[in-house]
């Protein structure tokens, strides 16, 4: 790949990280919602609990997702484009 191929992937690779932490962000915020509602109810029914694990995959997921992009950002700091 040439030079001005990898600073284009490189601003690719910037939107996918901050949309990541974006999303990573309002899905923890979804999940202390829960919870603390969840505290405040009055009936503690653990059912409730179970869609809160949602989050949690994609949060997991998406922290294993910049993991693919290693290649691409040892390139970059090779060839010094950081």
């Amino acid at each position: 790949m040439t030079d001005a191929e990898l600073l284009v992937e490189k601003k690719k690779l910037m939107k996918t990280k901050v949309f990541y932490a974006a999303a990573i962000g309002f899905m923890t915020g979804i999940l202390i919602f829960g919870f603390v509602s969840w505290l405040l109810f009055s009936e503690k029914r653990f059912g409730f609990l179970i869609p809160m694990l949602i989050p949690v995959i994609f949060i997991y997921r998406m922290l294993k997702a910049p993991n693919k992009n290693k290649d691409l950002e040892d390139v970059l700091k090779e060839r010094k484009l950081n």
